[in-house]
C-alpha cells in the first residue's frame, strides 16, 4: 500500500518556508505522495451545499488566503525529488481544457513524471460562476469532455477534438507526458462511480460524505463491488481500476460507530487502525492518504512521523 498526506494550500502553513518544510519532511519520512487541494477563489456568500459536513456548510477554517493549485504543485515539484504530486482533487471545470492539459503536462515533464491527476466535478456553484466556466448544472458533462480532451492532447500526434465545450484541429502539443498521468476520480455519488468506471485509473472517495457514506468496511466493500460492476459494464477489466481512500483523522478522536451501526473505519486505538489498513488491502485498496490537524509545521511533521512509526511500520 502507498501512503500520502495533505500539503497545506491555505492559511499560515502555506507560507513558503512552512510549506516547503512540510513537503520535504514528508518525502524524507518515506511518504509516497502528497496532495494539494483546489479552490481558486472562495465566495463570501455560499448557498451551495458542501458535501463533507452534516450541515452542508463550508468549514470556516477554509476561508483563508490560499494558493492556486497547479502553481503550488509546480512549486512543490521544484522543492522535492521523488514524491508523487497529486491534485486532490482538481475541479475540472475550473480551467479551460486545453490550458489545463498544458499546465499538467508541463508540471509532469518538469517533475520527471510525478503527477497524478485526482479529479472532481465540483460542488461550489458560486466559484464556478466566478471563473466564467460553463454552467454549474452541466459540470458532469464538462468534466467528462475535458478528460477526453486531456487524453487526446496527451496521446495523439495530431490532436483533434470536436465537442460541446471544446473544439480544435491543427494543434502542436508538446511536451507530452512520458505517460498519461494516472487519473484518480474523486467523489462518492453514482455519477462519480460511473465516471471512474469510464475514465479512471482509481476511485478516490472520502469515507465521510453524509449523502454517500463509505465510513465502514461493509459500506466500502459494497462501493468497491458496485465500481467493479460498473467498470465491466463500461467494457473495461474490472480489476484495471484501483482504489485510493482518504481519511481526515484516525485514532481515538474518531467516532466509534459508522452510520450503519458498524465500527467506523480508522476509529479506536492504533491496533484497530492497523487492522483497518490490512482490511483495506484485502479489499484491493492500493493507496491511502491522511490529513493532519496541527497548526504549526513542527506539529504537522510530528503527526506525519507518528503515522509512519506507529501505523505504517507496524501494519
Amino acid at each position: 500500500m502507498k501512503f500520502g498526506f495533505n500539503a497545506p494550500t491555505a492559511g499560515p502553513l502555506c507560507a513558503p518556508g512552512e510549506l516547503a518544510r512540510i513537503a520535504i519532511a514528508g518525502e524524507t519520512l518515506g511518504f509516497d505522495y502528497l496532495t494539494v487541494s483546489d479552490h481558486v477563489v472562495i465566495p463570501t456568500d455560499i448557498a451551495s451545499r458542501y458535501p463533507y459536513t452534516e450541515s452542508g456548510e463550508f468549514p470556516a477554517g477554509t476561508m483563508a488566503e490560499r494558493h492556486e493549485q497547479l502553481i503550488e504543485l509546480a512549486w512543490l515539484a521544484a522543492k522535492t525529488n521523488k514524491i508523487r504530486l497529486v491534485t486532490s482533487v482538481m475541479v475540472v471545470p475550473h480551467r479551460p481544457a486545453v490550458l489545463a492539459a498544458k499546465q499538467l503536462a508541463t508540471i509532469d515533464t518538469l517533475s520527471s513524471g510525478r503527477v497524478t491527476l485526482g479529479i472532481g466535478a465540483g460542488w461550489c456553484e458560486e466559484e464556478i460562476a466566478a471563473l466564467g466556466a460553463p454552467p454549474f448544472a452541466e459540470r458532469g458533462q464538462v468534466t467528462d469532455e475535458y478528460l477526453a480532451v486531456f487524453k487526446e492532447l496527451w496521446t495523439s500526434e495530431n490532436p483533434s477534438f470536436h465537442g460541446k465545450y471544446t473544439n480544435f484541429d491543427n494543434l502542436m502539443f508538446g511536451h507530452k507526458p512520458a505517460r498519461v498521468p494516472p487519473i484518480w476520480v474523486g467523489g462518492e455519488s453514482g455519477p462519480a462511480l460511473r465516471r471512474t468506471a469510464k475514465f479512471g485509473d482509481a476511485w478516490y472517495p472520502i469515507g465521510t460524505n453524509p449523502a454517500f457514506p463509505y465510513d465502514s468496511l461493509k459500506r466500502l466493500e459494497a462501493g468497491i463491488a458496485k465500481l467493479r460492476k460498473l467498470t465491466a459494464e463500461a467494457g473495461r477489466d474490472p480489476n484495471a481500476v484501483g482504489v485510493t481512500y482518504r481519511i481526515q483523522k484516525y485514532g481515538e478522536g474518531v467516532p466509534l460507530k459508522a452510520g450503519d451501526g458498524e465500527r467506523r473505519l480508522f476509529s479506536g486505538g492504533i491496533a484497530d487502525v492497523i487492522g483497518d489498513l490490512r482490511d483495506l488491502q484485502s479489499l484491493g485498496v492500493a493507496s491511502l492518504d491522511v490529513g493532519t490537524t496541527a497548526s504549526t509545521s513542527d506539529g504537522v511533521i510530528a503527526q506525519l512521523k507518528s503515522f509512519q512509526d506507529d501505523v505504517v511500520a507496524k501494519a
